[in-house]
Protein backbone atom coordinates (compact mmCIF):
# COMPACT_ATOMS: atom_id res chain seq x y z
CA UNK A 1 0.00 0.00 0.00
CA UNK A 2 1.61 3.43 -0.37
CA UNK A 3 1.47 5.52 2.54
CA UNK A 4 -0.38 9.08 2.65
CA UNK A 5 -0.42 11.96 3.66
CA UNK A 6 -3.55 12.84 6.23
CA UNK A 7 -4.25 15.97 4.43
CA UNK A 8 -3.09 19.34 2.82
CA UNK A 9 -1.66 22.04 5.03
CA UNK A 10 -4.32 24.25 6.57
CA UNK A 11 -3.61 28.23 4.92
CA UNK A 12 -4.76 30.84 7.15
CA UNK A 13 -4.89 34.56 5.67
CA UNK A 14 -2.96 37.03 7.56
CA UNK A 15 -3.58 40.77 8.62
CA UNK A 16 -0.60 42.63 5.99
CA UNK A 17 2.53 43.54 8.03
CA UNK A 18 2.95 40.35 9.66
CA UNK A 19 7.23 40.20 9.91
CA UNK A 20 7.11 43.95 10.33
CA UNK A 21 5.85 44.07 13.82
CA UNK A 22 4.23 46.89 15.65
CA UNK A 23 5.05 50.79 15.92
CA UNK A 24 8.42 51.68 17.71
CA UNK A 25 6.39 52.36 20.89
CA UNK A 26 5.61 48.54 21.76
CA UNK A 27 7.57 46.41 24.32
CA UNK A 28 10.71 44.90 22.79
CA UNK A 29 10.91 47.59 20.30
CA UNK A 30 14.32 49.71 19.46
CA UNK A 31 14.53 53.30 18.05
CA UNK A 32 14.20 51.88 14.68
CA UNK A 33 10.70 50.44 15.69
CA UNK A 34 12.13 47.06 15.08
CA UNK A 35 11.39 44.48 17.30
CA UNK A 36 14.18 43.43 19.94
CA UNK A 37 15.42 39.58 19.57
CA UNK A 38 15.49 37.11 22.95
CA UNK A 39 13.44 35.27 25.03
CA UNK A 40 12.87 37.83 28.08
CA UNK A 41 10.06 40.00 28.69
CA UNK A 42 9.78 42.84 30.99
CA UNK A 43 9.57 41.92 35.20
CA UNK A 44 6.76 44.75 34.99
CA UNK A 45 5.05 43.42 32.02
CA UNK A 46 1.91 41.47 32.51
CA UNK A 47 1.39 37.97 30.92
CA UNK A 48 -0.97 37.35 28.56
CA UNK A 49 -2.46 34.63 29.97
CA UNK A 50 -1.90 32.95 33.17
CA UNK A 51 1.68 31.07 33.88
CA UNK A 52 3.36 29.21 37.11
CA UNK A 53 5.61 31.23 39.15
CA UNK A 54 8.89 32.00 38.01
CA UNK A 55 8.00 31.56 34.13
CA UNK A 56 8.58 34.55 32.11
CA UNK A 57 6.77 34.86 28.57
CA UNK A 58 8.46 36.12 25.57
CA UNK A 59 6.94 39.10 24.62
CA UNK A 60 3.84 39.19 21.84
CA UNK A 61 5.81 40.33 18.76
CA UNK A 62 9.35 39.44 19.42
CA UNK A 63 11.63 38.49 16.64
CA UNK A 64 14.00 35.92 17.43
CA UNK A 65 16.47 33.83 15.11
CA UNK A 66 17.10 29.97 14.47
CA UNK A 67 19.03 29.09 17.88
CA UNK A 68 16.94 31.34 20.13
CA UNK A 69 14.40 30.11 22.75
CA UNK A 70 10.97 31.57 22.83
CA UNK A 71 8.46 30.48 26.06
CA UNK A 72 5.09 30.77 24.73
CA UNK A 73 1.64 30.52 26.47
CA UNK A 74 -1.80 29.13 24.46
CA UNK A 75 -5.45 27.62 25.17
CA UNK A 76 -5.24 24.14 23.69
CA UNK A 77 -9.25 23.94 25.11
CA UNK A 78 -11.23 26.87 27.22
CA UNK A 79 -10.63 25.55 30.29
CA UNK A 80 -6.78 24.78 30.12
CA UNK A 81 -3.65 26.52 29.56
CA UNK A 82 -0.57 25.27 28.00
CA UNK A 83 2.74 26.96 28.50
CA UNK A 84 6.26 25.27 26.23
CA UNK A 85 9.64 26.47 26.05
CA UNK A 86 10.30 26.47 22.06
CA UNK A 87 13.92 26.54 20.44
CA UNK A 88 13.59 26.24 16.59
CA UNK A 89 17.08 24.79 15.62
CA UNK A 90 17.04 24.22 12.24
CA UNK A 91 15.34 24.75 9.19
CA UNK A 92 15.18 22.75 6.07
CA UNK A 93 14.13 22.56 2.23
CA UNK A 94 13.80 19.18 0.32
CA UNK A 95 11.34 18.42 -2.85
CA UNK A 96 8.63 16.11 -3.29
CA UNK A 97 10.40 14.12 -6.02
CA UNK A 98 13.32 14.08 -3.52
CA UNK A 99 11.78 13.01 -0.27
CA UNK A 100 7.76 11.99 -1.11
CA UNK A 101 8.27 10.05 -4.07
CA UNK A 102 7.13 7.28 -1.98
CA UNK A 103 3.78 8.42 -0.92
CA UNK A 104 0.51 9.23 -2.46
CA UNK A 105 -0.23 12.92 -2.77
CA UNK A 106 -3.24 15.24 -3.64
CA UNK A 107 -2.20 17.82 -6.93
CA UNK A 108 -1.84 20.11 -4.44
CA UNK A 109 0.75 18.97 -2.53
CA UNK A 110 3.26 17.21 -5.39
CA UNK A 111 3.12 21.44 -6.82
CA UNK A 112 4.10 22.10 -3.21
CA UNK A 113 7.61 22.59 -1.50
CA UNK A 114 8.52 21.10 2.08
CA UNK A 115 10.03 22.48 4.39
CA UNK A 116 11.41 20.26 7.63
CA UNK A 117 11.34 22.78 11.12
CA UNK A 118 13.34 21.24 14.04
CA UNK A 119 12.12 22.04 17.50
CA UNK A 120 13.38 21.34 20.66
CA UNK A 121 10.18 21.46 23.23
CA UNK A 122 9.71 21.81 26.74
CA UNK A 123 6.48 22.03 28.89
CA UNK A 124 6.91 24.29 31.27
CA UNK A 125 3.30 24.48 32.57
CA UNK A 126 1.28 22.53 34.59
CA UNK A 127 -1.13 20.72 31.94
CA UNK A 128 -0.51 17.56 30.33
CA UNK A 129 -0.13 18.62 26.45
CA UNK A 130 0.16 15.14 25.47
CA UNK A 131 -0.89 14.00 21.71
CA UNK A 132 -1.30 18.04 20.85
CA UNK A 133 0.63 19.22 18.16
CA UNK A 134 3.38 21.28 18.86
CA UNK A 135 1.72 24.83 18.19
CA UNK A 136 3.69 26.64 15.40
CA UNK A 137 3.10 27.48 11.74
CA UNK A 138 5.38 28.81 9.43
CA UNK A 139 4.41 31.75 7.12
CA UNK A 140 4.66 31.92 3.38
CA UNK A 141 5.72 34.76 0.71
CA UNK A 142 1.99 35.15 0.22
CA UNK A 143 1.63 36.04 4.15
CA UNK A 144 -0.39 33.12 5.32
CA UNK A 145 -0.09 30.75 7.78
CA UNK A 146 0.54 26.84 7.18
CA UNK A 147 -0.44 24.14 9.34
CA UNK A 148 2.12 21.43 9.91
CA UNK A 149 1.64 18.25 7.74
CA UNK A 150 1.03 14.95 9.58
CA UNK A 151 1.47 11.82 8.42
CA UNK A 152 -0.52 8.60 8.33
CA UNK A 153 2.46 6.07 8.71
CA UNK A 154 6.02 6.78 9.88
CA UNK A 155 7.94 9.07 7.77
CA UNK A 156 11.87 8.61 9.40
CA UNK A 157 13.22 12.04 7.78
CA UNK A 158 10.70 14.07 9.80
CA UNK A 159 8.32 12.51 11.55
CA UNK A 160 5.53 15.30 11.79
CA UNK A 161 3.82 14.08 14.62
CA UNK A 162 1.72 15.26 17.80
CA UNK A 163 4.01 15.64 21.30
CA UNK A 164 4.38 12.33 22.75
CA UNK A 165 1.80 10.54 25.43
CA UNK A 166 2.12 11.92 28.12
CA UNK A 167 3.85 15.52 28.01
CA UNK A 168 3.08 16.54 31.26
CA UNK A 169 5.37 19.46 33.36
CA UNK A 170 9.00 19.01 32.92
CA UNK A 171 9.11 16.67 30.03
CA UNK A 172 10.89 17.29 26.59
CA UNK A 173 11.37 16.28 23.32
CA UNK A 174 13.10 17.43 19.74
CA UNK A 175 10.26 17.32 16.92
CA UNK A 176 10.99 17.78 13.10
CA UNK A 177 7.35 19.28 11.89
CA UNK A 178 6.57 19.28 7.95
CA UNK A 179 5.51 21.96 6.50
CA UNK A 180 4.14 22.26 2.49
CA UNK A 181 4.02 25.75 0.66
CA UNK A 182 1.48 25.32 -1.51
CA UNK A 183 2.44 26.52 -5.09
CA UNK A 184 6.33 25.79 -4.78
CA UNK A 185 6.23 28.81 -2.30
CA UNK A 186 8.63 29.87 0.01
CA UNK A 187 9.26 29.77 3.98
CA UNK A 188 9.72 32.93 5.22
CA UNK A 189 9.25 32.31 8.76
CA UNK A 190 8.06 30.17 11.89
CA UNK A 191 5.42 31.74 13.73
CA UNK A 192 4.04 31.49 17.29
CA UNK A 193 0.30 33.00 16.69
CA UNK A 194 -2.41 30.98 18.40
CA UNK A 195 -5.38 33.47 17.92
CA UNK A 196 -5.89 36.59 15.43
CA UNK A 197 -5.44 39.44 17.51
CA UNK A 198 -1.95 38.24 18.97
CA UNK A 199 1.19 40.14 17.45
CA UNK A 200 3.13 36.74 16.45
CA UNK A 201 6.47 35.90 17.68
CA UNK A 202 8.23 34.92 14.69
CA UNK A 203 11.72 33.08 14.49
CA UNK A 204 13.89 33.21 11.39
CA UNK A 205 17.29 32.20 10.17
CA UNK A 206 18.85 30.72 7.38
CA UNK A 207 17.27 27.27 5.14
CA UNK A 208 19.54 24.52 4.55
CA UNK A 209 18.73 22.27 1.82
CA UNK A 210 17.87 18.51 3.54
CA UNK A 211 20.72 16.01 3.13
CA UNK A 212 19.47 12.29 3.65
CA UNK A 213 21.69 10.42 6.24
CA UNK A 214 24.04 7.90 4.81
CA UNK A 215 23.18 4.24 5.99
CA UNK A 216 25.23 2.49 8.19
CA UNK A 217 27.72 1.00 7.38
CA UNK A 218 27.40 -3.13 7.95
CA UNK A 219 30.62 -4.36 9.90
CA UNK A 220 32.04 -7.21 8.38
CA UNK A 221 31.79 -10.48 10.10
CA UNK A 222 35.56 -12.05 11.52
CA UNK A 223 36.48 -14.74 9.32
Amino acid sequence: MIPRLLGPSLALLLSAGLLAGCSGSDPGSDSSGEKSGGASASASETPYLPVPDGVTLTPQGTHLEVGDQGIVAYEPRQDEVGVLDLTVTKLEQTTTKKTLSAWQLTDAQQKSTPYFVHVKVKNVGESDLGGRRVPLYVVNEDNLLLESTPFASSFEACPSTALPKPFGPGATADVCLVYLAPDHGQLEAVSFRPEETFDPIIWTGEITKYVPPKPEKKKKKKQ
